[in-house]
């Protein structure tokens, strides 16, 4: 597993901030889990472009860094499946390790129960802090998420900041007790998303060297999905964990081209869990900072190779955030991210196939049909492609039904099959009356001619 490096910047969030006046309950959040913004986009959190669930590196499933493996992944063929449900597309992700180990949110140890003998009864040590450690902190206002001191730390001075990288002690029970997670040290990036958002979360509140209690609900931990096989479904969890170090993550300038890699892939699989479950906003928070790392300058040279493994993680981060932005109808966006990513591969099926699946739920069917047919000339045998053209074909020819008979009403809808009748009706009528008049007129002539011969003789 490579070791967890994290960017050095961070997105912002609708959690709660690293502020220091964290002694009360913060506004409850909105229904559902707090989740990031999209700069221009979303809410307050990033994101500008990134894509389905596809193709995940078949190593080790990237997550903060930690000494305990993950459990096993889930199948290939199920993650692919899950990515992409609505538009049964899993042909396209059979060539990519898409989803097919899906990481968990991160290397949380396999801990004991809720809290030890020891860490009670330090609670009543004389160094203890003017903060009542007893006292539970309702991070959010709603009662889902819930903090308390075991052993005060430094002060508030040295809380940690967003975008560093910091190191804890963790360990995770279920309500009863049995030890779900544990790991003596766990780094990730704060404020990136990049672990349980009750840890995330709660993490930002802590003093350098507390020791706190955290209960949460399912939606701030594994949620309706659970992980299987050791945390079921809409399991409540209770973490216990030490802030041991926070220190400046690493300049992105100053990253080797690896480094940058497995970085990014990092993201990008985290984004892969929340799209997995069903999260789109924090999916897109993660595949943004995906981007961000691949984009950012640098001051150290890289080679051929790692240029183009870096522009292959580019195109899977933004075939997935357009594919998280399509699931949240945000049609411009998305559309946006599949130009980006066919401005650097035109042939790429997944980007054809979900730009042609934009332009259509624009009822942009016209320039929707060319774009599916590209995409089917270049995998013919892809039943999705076809079911999804034969699909906008017979929605343009109904659209073009219905606008025909909109022009038919808009100039009083005249019958098709009256004018050629009416004029052939007026032409036959015509006909009789010039050889008549031509008959009158000769006829007449005649008789003024026999009139001026009879008068001459």
């Amino acid at each position: 597993m490579i070791a967890f490096t994290s960017s050095a910047f961070t997105m912002p969030s609708t959690r709660p901030q690293n502020t220091r006046e964290a002694v009360g309950s913060i506004a409850p959040p909105p229904a559902g889990p707090p989740t990031p913004a999209v700069p221009g986009r979303y809410s307050p959190c990033s994101a500008t472009m990134a894509s389905s669930g596809e193709e995940m590196s078949s190593g080790s499933p990237g997550r903060a860094s930690s000494d305990t493996e993950p459990p096993g992944p889930e199948p290939a063929a199920t993650c692919a499946a899950q990515l992409d449900g609505a538009e049964d597309f899993e042909v396209l992700e059979e060539d990519e390790d898409d989803l097919s180990e899906l990481p968990p949110l991160e290397d949380v140890g396999r801990a004991r129960g809720p809290l030890r003998e020891d860490a009670q009864s330090s609670e009543q040590g004389p160094g203890e802090a003017a903060e009542d450690p007893q006292e539970w902190l309702d991070v959010l206002g709603s009662g889902l998420l819930k903090k308390k001191t075991l052993v005060p730390g430094q002060g508030v001075e040295s809380r940690p900041r967003k975008g560093q990288e910091v190191t804890v002690r963790l360990r995770a029970t279920l309500e009863d007790g049995n030890v779900v997670e544990e790991n003596p040290s766990l780094t990730f990036t704060l404020g990136d998303c990049d672990v349980l958002q009750a840890l995330d979360l709660c993490v930002q509140l802590m003093e350098m060297g507390e020791t706190a209690l955290i209960m949460s609900d399912a939606k701030y931990c594994y949620g309706a999905q659970g992980r299987s096989p050791d945390i079921p479904p809409n399991a409540a969890l209770t973490l216990e964990v030490e802030l041991l170090e926070a220190r400046d993550a690493p300049d992105l300038e100053l990253l080797s081209g690896r480094e940058k890699i497995g970085l990014a892939n990092r993201k990008r699989e985290r984004g892969n869990f929340y799209y997995q479950q069903a999260d789109y906003v924090l999916a897109i928070n993660s595949y943004d900072i995906a981007l961000k790392v691949i984009s950012s300058s640098s001051k150290v040279d890289f080679t051929p190779d790692e240029e183009a493994e870096l522009l292959d993680v580019k195109v899977k981060c933004l075939n997935n955030l357009a594919a998280s932005q399509l699931k949240l109808d945000h049609y411009e966006a998305a559309l946006k991210s599949c130009n980006l990513v066919l401005e650097h591969q035109p042939g790429n099926i997944k980007a054809l196939f979900r730009k042609g699946k934009v332009l259509a739920q624009q009822g942009e069917y016209r320039e929707a049909i060319p774009i599916l047919k590209a995409a089917l000339k270049l995998e013919p045998s892809n039943k999705t492609i076809h079911a999804e053209l034969s699909k906008l074909v017979k929605k343009h020819a109904d659209q073009k039904t219905v606008e025909t008979e909109m022009y038919r009403k808009m100039l009083g809808n005249p019958s098709a099959s009256s004018a050629p009748v009416k004029c052939k009706d007026k032409l036959t009528w015509s006909i009789p009356w010039k050889w008549l008049f031509g008959a009158t007129a000769i006829a007449l002539g005649g008789v003024a001619l026999s009139v001026v011969i009879a008068a001459r003789n």
